[in-house]
């Protein structure tokens, strides 16, 4: 098939990057310049496993290309998939929809014939059948644009995966006669043929679908550091218990690893305006609860600087701290609402010598906290350390030698924010080792 993807972020550029392989004929679209310009030469501008290699390969097969050109865009194909940002709005929580739109608005009015536009972006409940009326008022005489949803599941670090060999695709249509489903069959029919659940409901459900996910997501992360405070005070172990109930088939061991809390561009941004599309609704009480499932994620960060701070001897003033880590995840490059960037600055606002270091993410770190010293190396970092975060799980982190990393530091102490660290190693190596939940 031939289809353009609007918007050539992270969502966008692995979009289209892996319709091509997966045999389409693809062109990226964006207002972005300088970010064409990239990915037409082959470099991904964010850091993806995987991506740079599916990108060149499709480029070189000319099964992909990129453009600045709507126009082109209109011309190229009958089928478009929608992946632009929905940031939260400044000072709200309601997501703001300005690029959405304004996609419908700069495409529509140069499109001929019949068209299918297919969102991915995660947006508010009743935005399809908004854009729809848009699509409707601006569409030439002659020319049909029907709006469906195909929501995005994509886990950072396991994109290309995520979208070649997805675990479901979903996709709302509209009520009334729709050729949805059958172009995205054709689009998707190498997963289907190979098994993965192909789920059609009407628009709102599909557009709840993803937001849904998120919140839940986030829910579980926070109810587990939830009761990691309650272990903190009666002396209990937050890893064993979510051990033992995440034997539970109902439960599930995944994503109860209490520790610094989730951050990125997806889950703090989704849960709030799921809140204020809620509220908006005349739903306001249905969701109060995740109010409590932000604090509880924005305490845990609380809860590490004061940690630092206790095991500093109540005063950071002048105290070395080494945070390994800046991006909100390991694999990625993303320092979106980052809790390790959060602490680092917290910190060194708090009269502390920050080092920080991160295999991925330094660029973008020095962007949010040009303030803070970022170190080439992590031994770098280590130097003549007086306490150290481990605030990204990332595997070299977890792989460190606890002795080795003893003799670059000024004082063996550790906080353990992500809990991954094998306790009895780091112990037995000499150093005070912390972390969130536990009583070591």
């Amino acid at each position: 098939m031939r289809m353009t993807v609007i918007g050539t972020g992270y969502l966008g550029a692995t979009h289209a990057a892996c319709m091509a392989e997966l045999g389409h004929d693809v062109l990226g679209v964006d207002v972005d310049t300088a970010k064409i310009e990239s990915l037409k030469a082959g470099t991904v501008p964010f850091y993806e496993p995987g991506l740079p290699e599916v990108l060149t390969r499709n480029l070189e097969a000319g099964r992909l290309d990129f453009t600045t050109d709507y126009a082109e865009a209109a011309r190229f194909a009958n089928v478009h998939f929608l992946g632009v940002g929905t940031p939260q709005k400044r000072g709200s929580y309601a997501a703001d929809m300005t690029y959405v739109r304004a996609v419908v608005q700069d495409l529509v009015p140069l499109l001929e014939g019949d068209h299918i536009i297919l969102g991915k972006s995660t947006v508010p409940v009743g935005t399809a059948a908004e854009l729809q009326e848009l699509a409707d008022e601006l569409a030439r005489p002659g020319t049909t644009v029907e709006i469906a949803w195909n929501p995005e599941f994509l886990r950072e670090g396991y994109a290309v995966k995520d979208t070649i060999t997805p675990d479901r695709i979903v996709l709302g249509v509209r009520k009334e006669e729709s050729r949805a489903e059958e172009v995205a069959r054709e689009v998707y029919a190498t997963p289907i043929s190979q098994g993965t659940p192909f789920l059609v409901m009407d628009l709102p459900t599909a557009e709840l679908v993803k937001v849904s996910a998120n919140a839940f997501l986030a829910t579980k992360i926070s109810f587990i550091n939830a009761v990691s405070e309650v272990c903190e005070s009666s002396g209990g172990d937050i890893t064993a218990l979510a051990d033992a109930i995440g034997f539970d088939e109902r439960i599930g061991r995944k994503f109860l690893g209490a520790g610094l809390g989730f951050g990125g561009g997806c889950l703090p941004k989704d849960i709030r305006a799921f809140m204020a599309r809620a509220g908006e609704l005349g739903a306001d009480d249905a969701l109060t609860f995740l109010r409590e499932v932000d604090a509880v994620n924005m305490r845990r960060r609380d809860r590490v600087v004061h940690l630092t701070r206790k095991l500093s001897g109540g005063n950071l003033l002048g105290k070395r701290v080494t945070v390994l880590g800046a991006a909100f995840k390991p694999n990625s490059d993303d320092v979106r609402d980052s809790p390790a960037l959060s602490v680092a600055g917290s910190l060194s606002l708090a009269g502390a010598a920050v080092s920080v270091y991160d295999p991925e993410a330094m660029d973008n770190a020095r962007k949010v906290f040009p303030t803070l010293d970022y170190a080439e190396t992590v031994e770098e970092a280590l130097d003549e350390a007086d306490i150290v975060v481990l605030a990204t799980e990332w595997q070299q982190f977890r792989d460190l030698d606890p002795v080795a990393t003893g003799e670059l530091v000024n004082n063996k102490v550790i906080i353990d924010g992500r809990n991954v660290l094998p306790v009895q190693a780091w112990q037995d190596a000499g150093w005070n080792i912390q972390a969130l939940g536990r009583n070591l």
